[in-house]
């Protein structure tokens, strides 16, 4: 019979992530986040689009092509990295990242809705 092996232990990881992204499934839920991201839009004063930077080292974009599209892009915490592209007409998205470090990238094309969180550490 031979002795278990042992091995040392590495160091234990510092960083990571999680994102979630939501995309309606039905014209009802389309149009409740809609109204959402237009209360959020509403109750920071956005009229298109807006990036809200809170914190150290930050970068984003958002590049709208078309007519009444809402893109946000919300970075609180330090190290994010986040675009938004939005071609055609009647989109609208908010990419909201928290904690530290986390990096994003969204698209949109002709009328599309949708949500991303990240959380990084």
């Amino acid at each position: 019979m031979s002795a278990p092996a042992v091995l040392p232990a590495g160091p234990a990881h510092a960083g990571g992530s999680v994102s979630v992204s939501i995309a309606p499934g039905s014209a009802d839920a389309e149009k409740a986040m809609r109204a959402g991201l237009g209360i959020y839009a509403i109750a920071n004063g956005i009229k298109n689009g807006s990036i809200s930077q809170n914190g150290i080292g930050n970068a984003a974009g958002l590049i709208q092509n078309g007519a009444g599209n809402l893109g946000i892009v919300h970075q609180d915490g330090d190290g994010h990295t986040g675009t938004l592209t939005q071609n055609g007409d009647g989109n609208a998205h908010g990419l909201f990242q928290f904690g530290e470090g986390t990096e994003g990238h969204v698209t949109q094309s002709g009328g599309q809705t949708g949500a991303t969180f990240q959380f990084g550490w």
